[in-house]
């Protein structure tokens, strides 16, 4: 049996990155206590990595009520992209941008957030040992006061694509291995390109020169292979040397803030769960950071996962609610996955691929392809499967203009307080009382809704439904058109809020 100890907490997370602090966030708003272990000594030691956040993040952000928090610090973003090829998001069904912003800055914001709502972290803390039972974890760690044993109910791995959780519960990790490197610099320039270069091509590789912030760059060199040991640190000399060798000048490269590396190796964890150890973000998959999807696919883990674990600790669900994580994100992130494969094929240094992408510049100049695309790439078009045939199950409820009896409010508005919501725009009035056995443990709001129709990425327009019931990470669980089924929204309010006693 897992020992009881004052090292006790509900969720141990493994890793304080972008995926951790939002799992925690979403946990202490389900009011389950939480603690962050991270290896680090402290934050921002390992540069500022990934340096966007994708519509469907912000989005989901914005359900929490803490979006503004980022969009005053990023800025609305040119650079989507497929194998760096641009797409234009402004076709797309989403009241936000893609965002230029750092994920020193995300993390900051985050880290913020989960001070708040009081998920503390220890850092200089790493996890050596874990043990499972039917009962709880235990946890090893090695920190500052030398090594102890913490308990709990669950542990979640969010400590990257080296992650010691996984490695420690043996989880095989399939994929392909790497066939190009790239080195990245962040660097000041005295002699920048006059426009930005994204995945340019030249005869010893690819170059990327983008501008971070003013007077600072990002430079990606894509080549083959490194000429030094792969497992070696980039130095700053072998960063000018590449970028000098592939564009002919190293820009006037000085000031380096941030040098690394990184590979089109593409793995994925053949389970996110073990018992009551789960995985997420880097932990769960790895691959190439084209077309901005990494930190972006860790906090759609973080929210995917964080409503059920709350649930199921608070007592209101089973335990098989979890499984439901690993088969959703599994797949979904599978999908995206595919996907980024697809794109180094496009960015690959062999130079055949330059006439692929050549033909496929010339598709998503298409607006039916860009769309496609831009669906895709923003994390907009995420279907999880679900019972019935109504086009909106398992896709992110739109973020409608609606007039409830407390006044005018987007749909996302009502998602605040991290609960399920049943939308009832029937006018009949008679669904909170069909509910009323869940009252506890959804919000019921009435509303009308002046639109006729809603635009749905990935199916295109409907009509407005009678009524949706919309889980706390937004995605649409039940609907009804026109008349509502009481049968099936208690089927699933039983499979996503937990069966309860008093159903009517």
């Amino acid at each position: 049996m897992i020992s009881k100890s004052d090292n006790a907490v509900p969720v141990i997370i493994a890793g304080a990155g972008p995926t951790g602090l939002t799992l925690a966030t979403e946990l202490r708003r389900g009011g389950v206590d939480v603690l962050l272990l991270d290896r680090q000594p402290r934050r921002g030691m390992d540069g500022s990595r990934a340096a966007g956040l994708q519509p469907r993040t912000i989005e989901l952000l914005d359900q929490r009520g803490v979006a503004d928090r980022f969009l005053a610090v990023g800025s609305p973003s040119n650079l989507p992209n497929f194998a760096g090829i641009k797409l234009d998001y402004a076709l797309l069904s989403t009241r936000f941008p893609a965002l230029n912003i750092l994920q020193a800055e995300t993390e900051q914001i985050l880290d913020e957030l989960a001070t708040e709502l009081g998920a503390p972290v220890r850092w200089a803390t790493a996890v050596t040992a874990v043990h499972q039972n039917a009962d709880g974890v235990e946890v090893t760690v090695e920190g500052p006061d030398g090594t102890e044993t913490l308990s709990g109910s669950y542990l979640v791995g969010c400590d990257g694509g080296r992650s010691t959780v996984r490695k420690l519960l043996g989880v095989g990790f399939p994929g392909t291995d790497a066939t190009m490197v790239n080195l990245l610099g962040d660097v000041e320039l005295d002699d920048p390109p006059r426009r930005p270069v994204q995945l340019e091509r030249h005869e010893a590789g690819l170059i990327s020169v983008l501008q971070i912030r003013p007077g600072w760059y990002r430079i990606i060199a894509t080549q083959r292979e490194r000429q030094v040991d792969p497992r070696d640190p980039v130095t700053f000399e072998e960063m000018r040397a590449s970028v000098e060798k592939i564009a002919g000048t190293d820009f006037g490269m000085h000031s380096a803030r941030w040098l690394s590396s990184f590979t089109d190796a593409t793995r994925q964890a053949e389970s996110y769960r073990v018992g009551r150890v789960l995985l997420a973000g880097d932990a769960a998959h790895i691959h190439l950071p084209v077309g901005g999807q990494g930190l972006n696919m860790g906090i759609q883990n973080a929210f995917n996962l964080g409503w059920k674990l709350a649930a199921v600790l608070r007592g209101e669900a089973p335990d098989e609610l979890l499984d439901t994580y690993h088969d959703e994100r599994h797949a979904t992130d599978g999908d995206v996955l595919k996907m980024i494969r697809a794109q180094s094929v496009l960015v690959s240094a062999d130079p055949k691929a330059a006439d692929l992408a050549e033909v496929m510049a010339r598709l998503v100049g298409l607006d039916e392809v860009n769309h496609y695309l831009g669906n895709i790439q923003s994390g907009l078009d995420v279907r999880y499967p679900m019972p019935g045939t109504h086009p909106l199950l398992g896709r992110r409820v739109p973020d409608a203009d609606i007039s409830t009896p407390s006044g005018d409010k987007r749909i996302f508005e009502l998602l605040r307080a991290a609960k399920p919501v049943l939308l009832d725009l029937s006018g009949s009035a008679h669904l909170a009382d069909a509910v009323a056995g869940w009252a506890d443990r959804i919000d019921a709001v009435a509303a009308d809704c002046p639109s006729q129709a809603w635009e749905v990425p990935g199916v295109g327009t409907i009509p407005t439904p009678a009524a949706v019931l919309i889980r706390p990470d937004g995605y649409v669980a039940w609907a009804s058109d026109p008349e509502p089924d009481p049968i099936a929204l208690h089927d699933a309010l039983n499979t996503w809020c937990g069966p309860t006693s008093n159903r009517p």
